[in-house]
């Protein structure tokens, strides 16, 4: 069974542009949103990730919005707990595919992190 986790110098949940996010107002509060926003440069990256090192510079302060949680998605997306693991690996593979590409290096990295069988990654 794959297991989701976060893989390092991905970041490609920092993507943040509204436009490809329209949904926003439907899982942030008025103040989340404002936040959310104010984190958003001209590119659409998140102000907080470095590009160089393709980390977040706020990692351990950034904002509920930004964590993956089983209490956190179960309140904001009425995500079950026994649902979160195959949501949160479908979430990344969409994210990772939509930044860098299906083929590219971050999602057979992520792939092979969460232990999807090769059979599944595309070829």
């Amino acid at each position: 069974m794959a297991t989701w986790q976060c893989i390092k110098q991905c970041g490609a949940c920092c993507y943040l542009a509204p436009d490809e996010r329209p949904d926003l107002e439907d899982y942030l509060t008025a103040d989340e949103l404002q936040q959310y926003l104010s984190l958003v440069e001209s590119d659409g990256w998140c102000r907080n990730f470095d590009r160089q090192t393709r980390e977040c510079r706020i990692y351990d302060d950034r904002p509920a919005f930004c964590r993956v949680d089983a209490e956190e998605y179960e309140r904001r997306y009425g995500i079950d707990r026994q649902d979160l693991n195959e949501f949160a690996i479908e979430c990344c593979r969409e994210h990772i595919d939509d930044i860098y590409g299906d083929r590219s290096l971050e999602r057979l990295k992520f792939d092979r992190a969460v232990g999807i069988p090769r059979i599944l990654r595309p070829r």
